[in-house]
């Protein structure tokens, strides 16, 4: 039985998915702002923050992504404050 190293990933795929990442971190924090901002504000977060830390191209979404993903938690600790719940909440 033969031994063989471990494979990396080449570095444009990882660039691919650096690009990737981005994308959805802007996707999360823009969908964060209405539904289920304890979840994907964080998540935003940390994908934005990994996107530029493998230099993506698209560093303009990923530092989107981390400004909407900030203003997720806030959003949360703003709702959590002022009615102790995590949801948006029209009418009366």
């Amino acid at each position: 039985m033969a031994l063989t190293a471990p494979t990396r990933t080449s570095p444009v795929r990882a660039r691919q998915d650096a690009d990737g990442m981005a994308v959805a971190s802007f996707v999360l924090g823009l969908i964060g702002t209405l539904l289920f901002n304890a979840v994907f504000g964080p998540c935003a977060i940390v994908l934005g923050t990994l996107a530029i830390a493998r230099e993506t191209k698209r560093r303009g979404r990923a530092l989107l992504g981390i400004a909407l993903g900030i203003a997720d938690v806030i959003l949360l600790v703003v709702l959590m404050t002022l009615d102790q719940s995590v949801f948006w909440q029209f009418g009366s």
